[in-house]
C-alpha cells in the first residue's frame, strides 16, 4: 500500500469519527423532547421509575404535583398567640416580616451596584493571560529516506502575558451613563421607602376594617339578644292568651334571621383577620390576638386642600420622586447615545514572556525563550453601522419623551388623589354624624316598641322592624366611623405623611 493510500485512509477515519460524534450529540438533543408534553391535547406526566408504586393518573387528568417543600406552611416565628398586639406593633412586624420590603431592598442594592459598575469603567482593565499550545505537522516525503515516507514536525510553547486596556476619552459617554445610573439608584431608594409607606397604610387600613368586622359581630349579637327579648314577650303573651301563634312564629323567625346574620358577621370577621395577616406579610397559619382600635376622636370637618399643601405633598410622594428620577435618567441616556457617535481614545499595554520548543523527527529539539512589552494609544470611530447608532439615539429620545409624559401623569394623578381623598374624608365624617343621630333615634324607637308590645299596646311587626332598624343604624354608625378612620389614613398616605408607625398611632 502506498503512503498516499495510508494518509487517505487516516483522513477518512478521522472524518467518520467526527460524523459519528455529531450524530450522537444530535440524538441526545432530540431525546430531550421526551420531557415535553406529547400532544397539545394530552396532559404532561412526569416519568416514573420502575421501582415507584402508586396508581397512575387518568389520561385526561391535567393535575400537577410538586415537591413537598412547596406546601410547607408554618406560623410566622416570633409572634405570641397569648399577647394582644396593637396597631404600632402590627406595623413593626409587617416592616420586618413582609417580603415586599426585602424585594425593594434588593432592588435598591442592585441599582446601587449598577452605579458602581459604571464607575468601574473609568479605571483601566488589567488581565493576566496564559497562552499555551502545541502544533504538529506531518508532511510526506516525495522520496522515501531510510524507509521513512513522512516527516513529523512539532512546535509547543507557553507565553504568560499581562495586558492593560484603558478607555481614556469618550466625549462624556461614561459620565452620562453614570448620571443615569445614579438617578436610577435614587429612584430605587425612594421606592424602598415608598414600599414601607405602602405597608404601613395597608396594615392600618386592614386593622381598622378588622375592627369594623368585630363591631359588626357585636352588633349582630346585640340584635340576636333583642330578637330573643321579643320572642320572650311573644311567648309570655301567648301563655296569657292575648297573643297569637302568628306573632310567636314571627318572633321565632326574627331570632333565626338574627342568628343567620351573626354567622355571616363572624365569617366576615375571619376574612378580615386573614386580610390583616396578608397586609402584614405573615403566614396565614399565624394565631395572634388583636387589640381593639379603641375610640378615636374624629374631627368635625377638614378644610379643602390648598395649592401650597398639594405642592408640599408632591415633594414627599415616593412615586412622584421616583418618576422624576426616571425622567432625569432617560435624559442622561440621550447624552450617552450622542456620545456614541463620537470617536473614542484608548490606551493599551502588554508585557509578555514565552518559551518555544521545536522538534523534528530525527533531529534534536530546539528551545528558545523571549520577552516582549509595548504601549499603544489610538482612537476608533465607526464609519458605517447601518444606522444602528442613529436608531439608538432616536430610541433614547423616545424613552425620554415617554418618561417625561409618565412623570407629568404621575404628578397630576397624585394631586388628584389628594383632592379626592380630602373629599372622601369629609363625606365619611358627614356620614358618621348622620349615622350616629340615626342610631340614637332608632334605640329610642326600639325601646318604645318593645315596651308597647309587652303591655299589649303595640304589635310584634313594629317591634321587629324597630330591632332591624336599630341593627342597621348601629352598623351604619360603625361603618361610618371606620370609613372616617380609613379615609383619614388614606389622606395621610397620599400626602406622603404616613412615614412610620408612630405617625399613625399619634393621629
Amino acid at each position: 500500500m502506498s503512503w498516499r493510500s495510508v494518509l487517505g485512509f487516516r483522513t477518512l477515519r478521522r472524518q467518520g469519527a467526527m460524523a459519528l460524534f455529531c450524530t450522537v450529540l444530535a440524538a441526545c438533543t432530540t431525546q430531550m423532547l421526551e420531557n415535553a408534553p406529547p400532544d397539545p391535547a394530552k396532559p404532561w406526566q412526569p416519568k416514573t421509575t420502575g421501582s415507584s408504586t402508586g396508581t397512575a393518573r387518568p389520561t385526561a387528568d391535567f393535575g400537577v404535583e410538586g415537591p413537598p417543600e412547596v406546601s410547607a406552611l408554618q406560623p410566622t416565628p416570633g409572634i405570641s398567640s397569648d399577647k394582644s398586639y396593637g396597631l404600632a406593633e402590627l406595623i413593626d412586624i409587617a416592616q420586618t416580616r413582609n417580603p415586599l420590603t426585602r424585594v425593594a431592598w434588593q432592588q435598591a442594592r442592585q441599582a446601587a451596584l449598577a452605579a458602581g459598575m459604571v464607575e468601574a469603567t473609568y479605571l483601566p482593565f488589567i488581565s493576566a493571560n496564559v497562552i499555551a499550545g502545541r502544533q504538529e505537522v506531518t508532511q510526506p516525503l516525495p522520496i522515501p529516506i531510510n524507509g521513512r515516507d513522512q516527516v513529523t514536525t512539532s512546535v509547543d510553547g507557553v507565553s504568560p502575558q499581562i495586558a492593560l486596556q484603558w478607555l481614556v476619552f469618550d466625549f462624556g459617554q461614561r459620565s452620562a451613563l453614570h448620571t443615569a445610573a445614579r438617578h436610577n439608584s435614587d429612584a430605587a431608594n425612594v421606592l424602598f421607602n415608598g414600599a414601607h409607606q405602602t405597608i404601613i397604610y395597608d396594615v392600618t387600613q386592614r386593622y381598622f376594617l378588622y375592627g369594623a368586622a368585630r363591631n359588626r359581630v357585636q352588633s349582630a349579637q346585640q340584635s340576636l339578644s333583642n330578637s330573643r327579648k321579643i320572642e320572650d314577650a311573644a311567648q309570655a303573651r301567648s301563655q296569657k292568651g292575648i297573643g297569637t301563634t302568628v306573632e310567636l312564629a314571627q318572633a321565632r323567625q326574627a331570632v333565626a334571621q338574627a342568628q343567620f346574620g351573626l354567622v355571616q358577621a363572624q365569617g366576615t370577621e375571619k376574612d378580615a383577620y386573614q386580610a390583616l395577616l396578608g397586609a402584614m406579610g405573615v403566614s396565614p397559619m399565624t394565631k395572634m390576638r388583636i387589640k381593639e382600635p379603641g375610640s378615636r376622636r374624629l374631627p368635625q370637618d377638614v378644610g379643602k386642600p390648598t395649592e401650597a399643601m398639594i405642592k408640599a405633598a408632591l415633594t414627599r410622594r415616593p412615586d412622584v420622586l421616583a418618576s422624576f428620577s426616571a425622567m432625569k435618567a432617560s435624559e442622561s441616556g440621550i447624552k450617552a447615545a450622542q456620545a456614541e457617535l463620537m470617536p473614542k481614545v484608548f490606551l493599551g499595554a502588554v508585557a509578555a514572556t514565552g518559551n518555544t520548543n521545536l522538534s523534528d523527527s530525527g533531529l534534536p529539539t530546539i528551545g528558545q525563550q523571549a520577552s516582549a512589552s509595548g504601549v499603544m494609544i489610538g482612537a476608533t470611530l465607526p464609519l458605517f453601522d447601518g444606522g444602528l447608532r442613529q436608531a439608538q439615539l432616536a430610541n433614547a429620545q423616545s424613552l425620554a419623551a415617554a418618561s417625561a409624559a409618565t412623570f407629568e401623569k404621575t404628578r397630576d394623578a397624585a394631586a388628584r388623589e389628594i383632592v379626592v381623598s380630602t373629599e372622601a374624608l369629609r363625606s365619611a365624617l358627614a356620614s358618621h354624624r348622620a349615622a350616629s343621630a340615626l342610631t340614637q333615634a332608632s334605640a329610642v324607637t326600639y325601646d318604645a316598641a318593645l315596651d308597647s308590645y309587652r303591655v299589649g299596646i303595640g304589635n310584634i311587626t313594629t317591634a321587629t322592624a324597630a330591632n332591624s332598624g336599630l341593627l342597621a343604624a348601629r352598623q351604619g354608625e360603625a361603618d361610618g366611623y371606620t370609613a372616617s378612620l380609613v379615609a383619614a389614613a388614606n389622606l395621610a398616605f397620599v400626602l406622603g405623611a404616613m412615614t412610620s408607625g408612630d405617625s399613625v398611632t399619634q393621629r
